[in-house]
């Protein structure tokens, strides 16, 4: 399974402008030591190019981006602080989900090793989100030929509002979104299908609701590819998540959409998004499991 890698120490810029990601190199490091995939699997992904940015986001926002010249209330809005890394970095987190989604469509299955940048808007990003890697593939399918409809599956624990919002309107591509009641965004952007849950909610229910759910979402949505956000947030001892999911109900979560999406004969490609909690294992933990569920999928 090929495995997309936007490597903030490998990137081709100097090291004063390259800031540390540590829940994504310590990923990098757990897949390699456990042996889920070897090194030959992971791909430095290409930069997602101006069109493809352009098909989910305004151009003027873009060239802020590229420019530097994102507002104050911007930058603290994206919680991120600028420099040339940021636009590097987010162009490629996007490429990589490009190229996660050309994968799968072959393949069946692929990862992207970051993404799940679900906050960011057409105009503006937020929540330690630039540009909005979902839509930016799922269009980038659609204007190469490679799929005509999309659904996607996000199981972050927050709400994928700027995918929501970009995509309103759209009825090619299918926004279905399991997450926190009261949890961040306080404003959430109605999908085409939303399951909102209790803070404190556990393994059993969530599962409960996700199975649901997932039945009208890809019965709805007639997709041809999905696009799943294997958020780490839902867990119990999340700083941001407020859920109540230990490691092995987040497992079981990604064997049930994995197997739900096989059954319907439906590509995926997988992206990691969010993931708070104090100790980096424990994340770390947590998305590699992930990926080593899908590559059980395809022993």
């Amino acid at each position: 399974m090929q495995a997309f890698y936007a490597d903030p120490f490998v990137l081709p810029l100097p090291p004063e402008h390259r800031f540390p990601m540590p829940k994504y190199s310590r990923l990098r490091d757990r897949i390699l030591e456990d042996g889920i995939l070897s090194a030959d699997d992971l791909i430095v992904p290409e930069r997602a190019s101006d069109a493809d940015l352009l098909r989910a986001h305004d151009a003027d926002y873009i060239e802020r981006v590229r420019t530097g010249t994102l507002s104050a209330k911007e930058i603290r809005r994206i919680g991120l602080p600028w420099s040339p890394m940021l636009w590097e970095r987010a162009r490629r987190v996007n490429g990589a989900t490009i190229q996660a989604c050309r994968a799968a469509l072959v393949d069946g299955l692929a990862v992207n090793l970051a993404g799940g940048t679900h906050h960011a808007f057409r105009d503006h990003g937020e929540g330690y989100c630039v540009f909005n890697d979902s839509v930016v593939a799922a269009r980038a399918m659609q204007a190469e030929g490679r799929a005509r409809r999309i659904v996607v599956l996000d199981c972050d624990v927050h709400q994928g509002n700027g995918t929501a919002a970009i995509t309103q309107g759209d009825p090619t591509i299918f926004t279905f979104s399991i997450h926190g009641a009261k949890n961040f965004p306080y404003h959430k952007v109605p999908g085409d299908l939303d399951i909102e849950l209790d803070d404190g909610t556990g393994d059993d229910e969530y599962l409960l609701m996700l199975e649901g759910g997932l039945e009208r979402a890809l019965s709805l949505s007639h997709a041809d590819l999905a696009i799943y956000l294997a958020g780490a947030d839902p867990y119990v001892h999340d700083r941001l998540g407020r859920l109540a999911l230990t490691m092995e109900g987040l497992a079981a979560r990604d064997r049930l959409v994995l197997e739900r999406c096989r059954a319907a004969g439906l590509p995926v490609a997988i992206t990691m998004a969010g993931g708070y909690a104090r100790n980096v294992e424990d994340i770390a933990s947590i998305h590699a499991r992930t990926v080593q569920v899908a590559t059980e999928m395809l022993s």
